[in-house]
């Protein structure tokens, strides 16, 4: 089945700092210096970075920190904790701005 993304094109990520090298270099040392060991353990940072890929729906981020999170020691039990906290921030997030509809609603 084809689908818009494909998996091979994650390895092409360093194609994106073709035209601009230093904005991508820039952003690769924040991203290194962002998820190294620091305050909180690389562990703990490929478990967030996981789920925050699949709330806002990256399939290379997906990919790439599913991994992340397996390789960083995450069992499965806390790869799925991780994912159900990820859902409820969102599924959260999206009942709060009803209150949106209901303001709409109520305007005069």
């Amino acid at each position: 089945m084809e689908s818009y993304y494909d998996p091979d094109d994650l390895a092409r990520f360093g194609e994106v700092g073709d035209h601009k090298p230093e904005l991508y270099e820039a952003f690769n040392r924040w991203y290194s210096d962002t998820m190294a060991e620091g305050a909180l353990p690389k562990k703990t940072k490929a478990l967030i970075a996981m789920a925050v890929a699949h709330a806002v729906q990256c399939p290379y981020c997906i990919d790439a920190w599913a991994v992340g999170a397996r390789n960083a020691g995450s069992s499965m039990d806390e790869i799925t904790e991780a994912l159900h906290v990820a859902s409820a921030i969102r599924g959260g997030a999206t009942l709060v701005h009803g209150v949106q509809a209901i303001n709409a609603m109520e305007r005069d």
